[in-house]
């Protein structure tokens, strides 16, 4: 895995900001990740992906995850603090193979990858987009096929216990009412809002240093992290 410089996290928000979130996804694992490509990415099981996605924001961003989400039960906000290395751990097991297959009533399914959750997210309703997914997924295709609520239920449950790490579940408590539950850590989204906000602060900075120096863009972001801070120490004082 590479280490992504200032200038490359600002880059990648350039060239992100505009996309669909599975867009950015491949293009952060495409940054990170030499020697692939956002195409050969597009085939990764999920639950791949995920973990790799786990990695580079802990790569990035330090291994503490902070953030906030709501019970369900009771509306309160509730505070999620979380070490990124347990999240891989979790799904610490052998990787599901490219090829790797469910069984469902005597039907075959490879496991979802960021391509068939790109067909499902134009789905009007949840059934609807279960069954995209099992219908790009299916081996063999038959020429109509009928599903029923219960086989698509069968089929994500047994695409989930593949693939593990396809949904990251963490559980929650609410101090307030008691609830407990589980809720789902969108990685993606957790790391492009963590980008949007250094790049935000990147940018005070880098005007704050210009203003004061005259220096570039380029010159600024050159600078370590370390000798950046001192001068903006000196600068805001």
């Amino acid at each position: 895995m590479r280490d992504l410089s200032s200038s490359d996290l600002l880059a990648l928000w350039e060239r992100g900001h505009s996309l669909h979130p599975l867009d950015r996804g491949l293009l952060v694992l495409d940054a990170a990740l030499p020697g692939t490509t956002c195409a050969n990415l597009a085939d990764w099981p999920i639950g791949r992906r995920n973990r790799a996605l786990v990695q580079v924001r802990c790569a990035c961003f330090g291994t503490q995850l902070e953030g906030w989400t709501s019970c369900v039960a009771c509306g309160e906000k509730l505070e999620l603090d979380m070490d990124g290395r347990m999240i891989v751990e979790q799904g610490d097991g052998p990787e599901p193979a490219r090829d790797e297959t469910v069984e469902v009533n005597g039907r075959s399914f490879r496991l979802p990858t960021s391509r068939d959750l790109a067909k499902a997210i134009t789905a009007e309703d949840p059934r609807k987009g279960a069954m995209l997914v099992a219908e790009s997924c299916i081996v063999e295709r038959a020429k109509s096929v009928t599903w029923s609520d219960e086989e698509l239920e069968q089929v994500g449950a047994s695409m989930a216990m593949a693939d593990p790490m396809a949904e990251i579940l963490l559980e929650m408590r609410c101090p307030v009412c008691g609830h407990q539950g589980e809720s789902t850590l969108d990685i993606l989204a957790f790391f492009w809002a963590e980008l949007e906000s250094m790049v935000k602060r990147l940018l005070a900075d880098v005007h704050d240093l210009a203003a004061a120096y005259g220096w570039g863009e380029g010159e600024i972001l050159s600078l370590s992290d370390r000798r950046r801070s001192l001068y903006l120490e000196m600068v805001r004082e």
